[in-house]
């Protein structure tokens, strides 16, 4: 017992181990970063819908293979003989078109109405494979239909190469304009193909991006109808609009960016910043948590100085004439045998009756009007004191009395 006493007395203090600090500390870092990595993560695919434009190259292109291209009914012209030339700009396509060309194209969103009659003019046959209600205007083909029907329909009207196509279920109706034929009808007249042969070129419009994709072409006629609408010629001139080919300007228009002055945002960027570090520096202040055994014990005398103090900051008097009288009651009832549910007008006959003098004065202070002000406090806490007192001898007497 000596020597571990000894050995134990000459062993040298070890500091605290700092690992599980290390560790909080490495977790923190951890979590910071796995935090930077998913803004910027939210920053970089954000940027990246926000900086594309929606474009049509996928709809209808006769050079994509996608569920919504139109490479098959392509590779369905080539095999039977038609030469196609894929243009993407306006130039390409009125050089390429020549007396017997078609020109085929989806809606031409990023053209002018100038630059679509344009376009249209010096084809002698143009299939339009996507519906707008600006092209029906351009082209005086008619107005939208205002109903439609989800059904197989046959051609119905006179064109011979719609003969033999079969069935197919359009997805767009429209009312054909004066001198416009309407095919694939339905019981109101409405058309899914208007086709104006009323000059001397032929102008067919339908709403074909489920008809003639990929992912649909091979559906009830659409193959046929496709090679019908698009095959009347030798050479096909298939124009893919898209917003880099436009003859639009841009309207400049004020935006809060121009009408602010330029050292705003980097304002606005430091600030935030600061906010941040500031956030960063005041969390960390004071250091992890520590563990504190609780309950937490706080002695009495404390909690009194301090109701104390903030009634005389609050010069409350009535209220601390209530806590005062409150504690008086029941300190009372308790010395007089009451319960603690007795009124105070039974407590003070109790202690009038006790003491043997008059109940009024009692009854005044044990159940009057609470005090106004300091000097009626402190008059109102020297009479409970002294009746608190009196009781207490009373009591004593009592009970030492044979």
């Amino acid at each position: 017992m000596t020597l571990t006493a000894a050995s134990d007395a000459a062993a040298p203090d070890i500091a605290p181990s700092t690992a599980v600090r290390e560790r909080g500390r490495l977790r923190s870092a951890l979590w910071w970063v796995a935090i930077a990595a998913l803004v910027i993560v939210f920053a970089l695919f954000v940027g990246s819908i926000t900086t594309s434009a929606p474009g049509a190259r996928g709809a209808l292109d006769p050079e994509s293979a996608d569920e919504s291209g139109a490479l098959a009914l392509a590779e369905l012209l080539r095999d039977q003989g038609i030469e196609i030339t894929v243009t993407r700009t306006r130039a390409e396509a009125t050089v390429a078109l020549d007396a017997d060309s078609t020109l085929v194209m989806a809606d031409p969103f990023a053209l002018s109405d100038q630059a679509v009659e344009d376009l249209v003019a010096p084809a002698d046959r143009t299939v339009i494979l996507s519906s707008a209600s600006r092209l029906l205007r351009i082209l005086d083909l008619g107005e939208n239909a205002p109903a439609a029907f989800d059904a197989d329909v046959s051609a119905q009207c006179d064109l011979p190469e719609l003969a033999n196509v079969g069935t197919v279920r359009p997805d767009r109706f429209f009312t054909p304009a004066a001198g416009v034929t309407g095919c694939y009808t339905d019981a109101d007249g409405a058309a899914g193909l208007l086709v104006d042969d009323s000059g001397d070129r032929r102008v067919a419009l339908i709403q074909g991006s489920a008809l003639f994709s990929n992912e649909h072409l091979a559906d009830n006629g659409n193959a046929a109808l496709g090679l019908a609408l698009l095959g009347q010629g030798d050479h096909v001139v298939w124009y893919v609009p898209s917003f880099e080919d436009s003859d639009i300007e841009a309207q400049s228009t004020d935006t809060l960016a121009t009408l602010t002055p330029p050292w705003v945002t980097p304002a606005i960027l430091l600030l935030l910043l600061a906010g941040v570090v500031a956030g960063i520096s005041r969390g960390q202040r004071f250091g992890p948590l520590v563990a504190e055994t609780l309950p937490v014990t706080v002695r009495a005398s404390e909690t009194m100085h301090g109701r104390a103090r903030l009634t005389a900051k609050a010069a409350d008097a009535a209220h601390a004439a209530e806590a005062l009288r409150d504690g008086s009651l029941r300190r009372l009832a308790a010395r007089l045998g009451l319960t603690t549910r007795s009124t105070p007008s039974e407590i003070a006959d109790a202690a009038s009756d006790r003491l043997r003098i008059p109940r009024g004065s009692l009854h005044q202070l044990l159940a009057g009007a609470l005090p106004a002000n300091d000097s009626e406090l402190i008059d109102s806490a020297r009479r409970l004191a002294e009746l608190e007192a009196a009781v207490d001898a009373a009591v004593h007497v009592e009970r030492n009395t044979p």
